[in-house]
C-alpha cells in the first residue's frame, strides 16, 4: 500500500466531503494509472467494507468502480473487474451493478477477461445478458462465447434466457452511466396503443377469480421489488369467464372485477384502457424490474430480463418447466392491454402500471397492477 493511499484509508471516516478523494483518483486516472482506483478500492474495503454503512466508504468506492467500469478500455475493463473480484468486495448485487457497468460502456472484446482471468460465475453470467441486452451475438464473439455455451451453467436461473434477443424484447430502455450518476427512461403508461372505451350496458360474462398466491407472486415478479424495497403495493389476480369475452369489452370487464386498484373509476373517475403489442408490456415490465422504483436500483439487466419473462409467463398461463421460446409463443397467443385510472389506489408520481392479458379463448383474464411513490 502506497504512503498515499494508507493516509486517504487512514482519514476517510473523518472526512465531511469525500469529492477530494475523487479528484485525486481522477487525477491519476487521467495520467494513466488505472491500477491506482483499483488498489485504492480493495485497500479501503480491507478497511471498511464489513461497514457497509459508512457512507464515506460507500460514495467513495462507488466512484472508483464507476470510474474503472464506464471508462471505455481494456485495461480499464481489467481493473475494475480486480477491484470488484478481491475477496473483501464480492457479492452478488455487485456483480449485477458491476456487469451493467461494464456492458453499457465496454466492447464486448474488452470484456474477456472477465471469462478468462478471476471473476464470479455470477459476475460471468450477468455479463453474458447484459451484453444480449445490447445486441452483442455472444455466441460469435471469442473469449465469450466459450464460456457462454457451455451447459455447465444451464442450472444457473439465467441460463434459462435465450443468448439471442426476441422481437418482443427488441426495445429494451437501459440506463445510461456515467462516474456522476446514471440516468433511465421510465416507459409507463400508454404508447403504440389502441385506445377501447367502456361501452354502455355492454354485457360482461359471470366471473370466478382463482387467484392462487403462488401464480400471484409469479405475475408480480418484475415488480416485486417495489413493494419489498421502496413504497409500493401490488395486485396481481387471476379470473375465469364463464364465456368468451369480446376484446372491445375489455374496459367493462376490468370495472366489473371488483379490484382493488380501480375503485371508483368508471363512476367519477374515468378508466383509460388500451390494446397495445407485447412488446410494450415486456418493456414496461423490464423496466420496473431492472431499474426499479422510487427508493431502489432494481435488479439491473440479466435479471431484469429473467423477471420480466416471469412476469408475462405468468400472465399468459404458462405452465411450469416449459422452455423460454414456448413463454414467448403463448404470450403472443394473448390479446395485452395496459391500462390506469385516476384512482386513489394508484400513487399518480411516476410508477404506476396497470397489464391485463386475455388468454386465447378468451376465457381467462390476469391483472398485474403496481404504484411506487417517494
Amino acid at each position: 500500500m502506497t504512503e498515499q493511499i494508507q493516509k486517504i484509508v487512514t482519514e476517510l471516516p473523518n472526512l465531511k466531503d469525500v469529492t477530494g478523494v475523487w479528484a485525486v483518483a481522477d487525477d491519476r486516472f487521467a495520467q494513466g494509472d488505472a491500477a491506482f482506483p483499483a488498489d485504492l478500492g480493495i485497500a479501503l474495503a480491507r478497511m471498511y467494507g464489513s461497514s457497509g454503512q459508512m457512507w464515506q466508504y460507500r460514495s467513495v468506492f462507488d466512484h472508483l468502480l464507476r470510474l474503472l467500469a464506464t471508462t471505455p478500455g481494456p485495461d480499464n475493463a481489467v481493473q475494475a473487474l480486480r477491484l470488484v473480484c478481491s475477496a473483501e468486495i464480492a457479492s452478488r448485487n455487485l456483480d449485477r451493478y458491476t456487469a451493467s457497468l461494464l456492458a453499457s460502456s465496454h466492447e464486448a472484446t474488452d470484456l474477456t477477461a472477465a471469462f478468462t482471468g478471476q471473476a464470479s460465475e455470477e459476475l460471468r453470467a450477468c455479463l453474458v445478458h447484459e451484453l444480449v441486452l445490447r445486441g452483442v451475438v455472444v455466441e460469435a464473439t471469442p473469449g465469450i462465447a466459450e464460456w457462454a455455451t457451455l451447459p455447465h451453467w444451464s442450472h444457473h436461473p439465467l441460463g434459462w434466457l435465450p443468448l439471442t434477443l426476441s422481437d418482443v424484447e427488441g426495445c429494451a430502455e437501459l440506463p445510461s452511466y456515467g462516474t456522476r450518476g446514471s440516468s433511465h427512461s421510465m416507459p409507463y403508461g400508454p404508447s403504440e396503443s389502441r385506445e377501447l372505451t367502456v361501452i354502455a350496458n355492454a354485457r360482461v360474462p359471470s366471473v370466478e377469480e382463482t387467484t392462487a398466491q403462488v401464480t400471484a407472486t409469479a405475475m408480480a415478479k418484475a415488480v416485486a421489488n417495489w413493494a419489498e424495497e421502496s413504497n409500493g403495493r401490488i395486485e396481481a389476480r387471476l379470473f375465469d369467464l364463464a364465456e368468451p369475452l369480446d376484446v372491445g369489452s375489455v374496459p367493462n370487464a376490468l370495472l366489473a372485477l371488483g379490484l382493488e386498484c380501480l375503485r371508483g373509476a368508471g363512476k367519477k373517475t374515468d378508466l383509460s384502457v388500451a390494446a397495445c403489442p407485447p412488446a410494450q408490456v415486456w418493456r414496461v415490465l423490464f423496466a420496473a424490474a431492472s431499474t426499479g422504483g422510487a427508493y431502489n436500483s432494481g435488479s439491473y439487466g440479466a435479471y431484469g430480463r429473467l423477471a420480466a419473462w416471469q412476469s408475462m409467463a405468468a400472465l399468459a398461463g404458462s405452465p411450469k418447466g416449459i422452455t423460454a421460446s414456448e413463454v414467448e409463443a403463448r404470450v403472443r397467443d394473448c390479446t395485452w392491454h395496459v391500462f390506469g385510472a385516476d384512482t386513489k389506489w394508484f400513487e399518480q408520481v411516476a410508477w404506476d402500471i396497470g397489464l391485463a392479458a386475455l388468454a386465447p379463448g378468451h376465457r381467462h383474464l390476469a391483472v398485474l397492477a403496481a404504484t411506487d411513490t417517494d
